[in-house]
C-alpha cells in the first residue's frame, strides 16, 4: 500500500523553506496538502467583534490562492474544508488511509487544542509537529524552555549565541494526491472584496502570497533601506521606513530563517552597522513572542496575563467604540486607528501609541484592544499581539510595568507639522471622551 501523508497548512502558507514538506517528500508517497476554514472564525469572537476584517480575510484568501498555484507546479493541490479541523482531518484520514499527519508549531492555543482532539478523534496515525515559524527549533531552546525568561533581554543575551540554521532548498518533487480524491474550487466563504482608494495607498503593496513575500524580500534587500532601519522605523507612515515583511511572515508566505539569510547576505556584501543589525534584533523580539505564547499557553488571554494581579479598568463602551473608529479627543490615536481600518497595518510606534491611550486614557481592558487588532491587523499573530498588549498593559514581559505614551509629546517628536494627522483625517470628529457617565446619564 502506498504511503500516505496529510499535511495541515495553518500559518506556513509557502514551499521554499518547508522541513514538513521535505520530509514527505523524503518518506512518503502520497500527500495529501489541507486548509481548513474553520466556520467559526468568520462569527464574532468573545468581545464581540469579527475575527477577521474585509483586509486581513482578502489577504488570507491571496496567500491560499498563490499557495494553491504554487502546489499545482509540483502536480499538487491545496485542499480547503469549510468544517472544524478535527471533523475535516478525521474524515481525511479514515477515508484516505493516512498514516501520518504534519503540522508547524503553533503559539495558539485553539491550534494546539484541535491537534490533540485530532490525535485522540484517530488511531494509528503518526503525529509529528515541525518548526517552520520561528528562528530557532525546538530542540535548541529546549533547556531554556524549561525555566522561560520573563523578559526579553535575558532571552536574547542567549539566543544571540545560538545558530540559525539555513533554509531548506525548494523541494525537486512533491508525492502525488491519492487516488480518487476529489479538489473542489478553494475559495474562502464569506470573502468579500475590497476596493483600494487613493488614501488607502499603502495597502497597495500588501499582496498575500509566496511569490509576492519573496518579491518584497529582494526588493528590500537589493535597497540601502537595511543600512538605514533604525532611523526610519518610528515614522508613523510610509512604505520604506521599515520591511514590511510582517504580513507575510504572519502567515507563514516568509520563512523567518530565509530572511535571516537574506540579512546576513546583505551584511556580508555591503557591510554590517546598528541599523543591519536592528533587524535581527526585531526579528529576535518576534522569536521571542512566538515560543512565550508557546509557553503560556491560556495565559496569553487572561486579564491578569502572565502576571497575579490584575489591572484596575472598567468598560465604557461608548470610549471603545470611539478608539475603534479613531473619533477620540486625541488626533494622533485618531489618524492610527483610521489608517488601521482603512489598510490593516500600522506602524510599531502607531500600535505602541493607540494601546497606550486605551490602556491609559481610556482605562478600559487591554484585551478589548488585542481582539480588535486581531481581527484588523494584516499582520496578526497570536504571540506577537497578545505578548505586545501584555507588555503595554503592564501584565505581561514588561520589566518596568505598565508603559504610558505621553501622546502630545509623541506628536511633537513624530508628526511636528501635522501632515499623517491631517492625511489620515485625525483632527475629524474630535470632541468630548464620554457624552454619559457611568450609570448612563448624559454628561
Amino acid at each position: 500500500m502506498a504511503k500516505v501523508a496529510l499535511l495541515w497548512f495553518d500559518q506556513d502558507l509557502r514551499i521554499h523553506d518547508h522541513p514538513a514538506l521535505q520530509k514527505i517528500a523524503d518518506q512518503y508517497d502520497r500527500l495529501i496538502c489541507v486548509y481548513c476554514d474553520e466556520p467559526s472564525l468568520i462569527k464574532n469572537n468573545r468581545y464581540g467583534l469579527p475575527n477577521y476584517s474585509v483586509n486581513r480575510r482578502r489577504f488570507l484568501a491571496e496567500s491560499l490562492q498563490a499557495l494553491d498555484e504554487g502546489l499545482q507546479r509540483y502536480g499538487q493541490r491545496l485542499i480547503i474544508c469549510h468544517q472544524s479541523p478535527v471533523t475535516a482531518l478525521a474524515q481525511l484520514i479514515n477515508r484516505y488511509q493516512v498514516g501520518a499527519v504534519f503540522r508547524s508549531r503553533s503559539a495558539g492555543c485553539n491550534e494546539n487544542n484541535n491537534w490533540q482532539l485530532l490525535q485522540k478523534a484517530v488511531s494509528q496515525v503518526r503525529f509529528e509537529v515541525v518548526d517552520s515559524r520561528t528562528l530557532f527549533d525546538y530542540a535548541s531552546l529546549d533547556a531554556m524552555l524549561q525555566h522561560f525568561p520573563k523578559h526579553f533581554t535575558p532571552f536574547r543575551q542567549l539566543a544571540e549565541r545560538l545558530p540559525v540554521l539555513p533554509p531548506i532548498a525548494l523541494p525537486e518533487t512533491l508525492p502525488p494526491m491519492p487516488a480518487g480524491l476529489a479538489v473542489a474550487e478553494n475559495v474562502l466563504l464569506p470573502l468579500v472584496p475590497v476596493e483600494v482608494t487613493a488614501v488607502e495607498a499603502l495597502a497597495e503593496g500588501f499582496e498575500g502570497g509566496e511569490v509576492k513575500a519573496l518579491a518584497r524580500m529582494s526588493a528590500y534587500f537589493a535597497s540601502s533601506a537595511p543600512a538605514h532601519y533604525k532611523e526610519h522605523r518610528d515614522q508613523l507612515d510610509g512604505w520604506s521606513n521599515s520591511s514590511k515583511f510582517s504580513p507575510w511572515l504572519s502567515q507563514g508566505c516568509l520563512s523567518v530563517r530565509q530572511v535571516y539569510a537574506a540579512l546576513h547576505a546583505y551584511e556580508l556584501q555591503y557591510g554590517a552597522n546598528e541599523s543591519s543589525y536592528w533587524l535581527y534584533f526585531e526579528l529576535l523580539w518576534r522569536e521571542f513572542f512566538q515560543w512565550y505564547g508557546w509557553v503560556h499557553g491560556v495565559r496569553l488571554f487572561r486579564f491578569a496575563g502572565v502576571k497575579s494581579h490584575k489591572p484596575l479598568t472598567s468598560f465604557y463602551p461608548e470610549r471603545f467604540k470611539k478608539w475603534c473608529q479613531g473619533s477620540t479627543p486625541f488626533p494622533v490615536v485618531n489618524a492610527c486607528m483610521k489608517q488601521l481600518n482603512a489598510t490593516g497595518y500600522l506602524s510599531n510606534r502607531g500600535r505602541q501609541l493607540v494601546a497606550s491611550c486605551l490602556v491609559n486614557e481610556l482605562s478600559l481592558d487591554w484585551r478589548y484592544g488585542a481582539a480588535y487588532f486581531e481581527q484588523a491587523l494584516l499582520d496578526y499573530d497570536v504571540g506577537s499581539n497578545w505578548g505586545n498588549w501584555q507588555y503595554l498593559a503592564g501584565v505581561g514581559a514588561d520589566p518596568r510595568g505598565q508603559r504610558h505614551f505621553d501622546l502630545d509629546k509623541q506628536t511633537r517628536l513624530y508628526d511636528p507639522n501635522h501632515e499623517f494627522i491631517r492625511r489620515w483625517g485625525g483632527f475629524e470628529k474630535t470632541g468630548a471622551l464620554d457624552s454619559v457617565d457611568a450609570a448612563d446619564w448624559p454628561v
